[in-house]
């Protein structure tokens, strides 16, 4: 089972790959809180999640643990879901909350993650130009993050705008 935050839907409906966390990781679970947050709409538009036919969504849980009060209540929901129902992956990209959910003994990627994936699996023509893309809609990843893993899928280039 794979959990999934809020910014790795904006940031692929940005784009309009909402399709790739389908294509390369099959059936997500996603947080009430989450799918709130996505439905409060922004300079991003993201579908509502409880449409999707390979969404499924988990009423939030309480949550009474301080070591995730600095967190918004997605991120908080996401941890808080993924630890009760054993997952085996979160989507996350917030800093605070990888590192958080990394050591609560989660295993985490993030929405680059998810396209380096995506390329790999030839679901997408070029890493860089969707992290571009992205970035273009104002989503940031820090550009040296970009480049090692353009450069780990051999695709040594340019540097992003």
């Amino acid at each position: 089972m794979v959990f999934c935050n809020t910014t790795p839907f904006i940031a692929l409906a940005s784009i309009d790959r909402l399709d790739l966390l389908h294509l390369v990781l099959g059936d997500i679970a996603v947080a009430q809180a989450v799918a709130e947050e996505c439905a409060r709409g922004g300079p991003i538009s993201v579908p509502a999640l409880q449409r999707l036919p390979w969404v499924n969504l988990y009423p939030d849980l309480p949550s009474d643990e301080s070591m995730i009060l600095d967190l918004d209540r997605g991120e908080k929901q996401t941890i808080l879901l993924a630890r009760h129902h054993g997952s085996d992956l979160v989507v996350i990209d917030e800093r605070r909350a990888r590192s958080l959910a990394e050591y609560l003994g989660l295993r985490v990627t993030g929405t680059l993650g998810i396209l380096v994936k995506a390329k790999a699996s030839g679901f997408i023509p070029s890493f860089r130009e969707a992290a571009a893309a992205m970035r273009g809609q104002g989503i940031y990843y820090s550009q040296g993050l970009i480049d090692r893993l353009g450069e780990r899928l051999g695709e040594i280039g340019d540097r992003l705008p």
